[in-house]
């Protein structure tokens, strides 16, 4: 039994590139907890905050539940759900899991495998993260559940699936002109870059391809921020036929999109203020011309999937 493939082949509920990020969130945490009790169960009613603090975080902005993944995982061969009356899972009423006693961990096969060979499970752990989340949140989410993984193993997967394009970086950052699409950051050493990258808008796990119309240059800030659903880009003013031909989109042409910050970040200080408040409503700063800039398709799956909440009013200048 190849257990990395199965991993890779979790069951999930997909349209139209929605995410349902629910299975591989409770398989990480799971994995996480077999590798510091091998032998522990874990009792529903004990991980489901843990469990609704990852959903709420890692998850589309829609309300959601662990009750659900903690049943259906069962159907993916890789969990097993007891209750106090025996084997099996009572269903997915948040309810009948507190009062039957259910606890869910790894079935009795993949514990053994992961105990014959203990490199299985960063393995494992490296498709989860590759497969459903963008690299800037990979080290955060081990670190979330509590999963001890060599650098290494996060790394982007080594099989023969599909691979990034490794000159993405360079091609959006020379679009961009090595400056931050949201608040113009351009620094460097010497001629080096630093602090710059480029972010993907539709997500490479989901079908995000590797082309500037799918692009942002961000600095590394704006990047996670981005990536967590704080930020995002909304449809600019007055948007004419000619959307998206590049150039600087806050030049007034009235093709330029606008950044949303969502009303969920909450931030007190005046770093808050000035790094993030402050640029929800302003112009995004586009492509040089020639150069396309965001696909109205790749804006709107972030602003669905990805971006938290609603967006705050422009920020007072």
């Amino acid at each position: 039994m190849d257990w990395v493939e199965r991993t890779a082949q979790l069951r999930q509920w997909t349209r139209s590139g929605t995410r349902a990020p629910h299975k591989p969130l409770l398989f990480l945490y799971a994995l996480s907890r077999f590798q510091r009790d091998a032998d522990d169960e874990l009792l529903y009613s004990a991980v489901e905050r843990d469990l609704q603090g990852l959903l709420a975080e890692y998850g589309p902005g829609n309300r959601s539940t662990p009750a659900y993944p903690f049943h259906h995982l069962v159907s993916d061969g890789v969990w097993e759900v007891r209750t106090e009356r025996g084997p099996g899972s009572p269903g997915t009423g948040v309810r009948e899991l507190r009062a039957s006693g259910a606890a869910g961990r790894l079935t009795p096969e993949l514990r053994a495998a992961l105990r014959r060979e203990p490199s299985l499970l960063g393995r494992m752990a490296r498709v989860l993260l590759d497969l459903n989340f963008p690299p800037s949140l990979h080290s955060e989410l081990c670190e979330a559940v509590g999963l001890g993984l060599e650098e290494a193993e996060t790394g982007p997967l080594s099989a023969a699936r599909r691979r990034r394009d490794r000159r993405m970086r360079e091609v959006v950052l020379t679009a961009y002109e090595y400056r931050c699409a949201f608040c113009g950051y351009d620094g460097r050493i010497g001629a080096v870059p630093v602090g710059l990258e480029a972010a993907h808008v539709r997500w490479w796990a989901f079908g995000g391809p590797d082309d500037v119309e799918n692009g942002l240059c961000l600095c590394s800030l704006h990047h996670k921020l981005f990536d967590k659903g704080v930020l995002g880009l909304g449809e600019g003013r007055g948007e004419d036929p000619g959307e998206g031909l590049g150039g600087n989109l806050g030049d007034g042409r009235g093709d330029s999109h606008r950044i949303l910050v969502s009303r969920n970040f909450v931030g007190r200080s005046a770093a808050a203020r000035e790094h993030v408040i402050v640029l929800a409503g302003r112009p995004v700063i586009g492509p040089q011309p020639g150069v396309r800039a965001v696909a109205a398709a790749h804006r709107s799956w972030h602003t669905s999937q990805v971006f938290h909440g609603s967006p705050r009013p422009a920020a007072a200048v």
